[in-house]
């Protein structure tokens, strides 16, 4: 299967950037083609143009700022994101990526009757995400009730391509976080993709 793994962290030392190196070197070993895609070192523009927003109910969407990635992730089978979660919430590069690549006619179609929209990205049979909190798990999930999770799952995915198989796994409290949990979070990533 052919992997599109999207990072989206601005330091090259960053614990990130190890889960996601953790992944892709993960998927190729089990014979998978990664399309590794740094979201910082190719100094992807989150900001949507005015083209695009003025053709997004027009029928033919814009893509021609973007075309080179809405390529990528036509040609993924699974897309793994790997990111640090930031206020509960993406990273403003991530949640560029997503406003200007899952777009119609790329990973939907509006309902010409004014409906609900039409999941075109069926491709991506897996979307997974790695990510870390600098809050505990318990206010992540009780305090807040997990909002990335919830609208990635619910407000992207399954938007985007009805069958895809969602997970998110998280490191938890990361800002007080040593280097032993730090490392049993890569070898669960480790065991995790391995699976594929």
């Amino acid at each position: 299967m052919r992997f599109l793994v999207v990072l989206a962290h601005p330091l090259k030392e960053s614990f990130a950037a190890g889960v996601a190196a953790t992944v892709r070197e993960g998927l190729e070993s089990k014979g998978h083609s990664v399309d590794f895609l740094d979201l910082y070192q190719e100094d992807f523009d989150p900001r949507l143009t005015a083209a695009e927003r003025g053709s997004y109910f027009s029928g033919a969407y814009d893509t021609s700022a973007v075309s080179p990635y809405v390529a990528r992730i036509k040609a993924a089978d699974g897309l793994i994101l790997v990111f640090p979660q930031w206020w509960f919430n993406l990273p403003a590069i991530l949640k560029g990526f997503i406003d200007r690549v899952f777009v119609p006619g790329v990973a939907f179609e509006n309902d010409a009757a004014g409906g609900r929209i039409i999941p075109t990205l069926t491709n991506i049979r897996y979307f997974w995400c790695f990510t870390t909190t600098g809050s505990p798990w318990w206010i992540v999930h009780f305090y807040m009730g997990n909002p990335l999770k919830r609208q990635l799952k619910r407000g992207v995915a399954y938007f985007c391509s009805k069958s895809v198989d969602f997970r998110m796994h998280s490191l938890h409290n990361m800002d007080h976080s040593t280097q032993q949990k730090r490392e049993r979070f890569l070898g669960r990533v480790g065991r995790i993709i391995g699976r594929l």
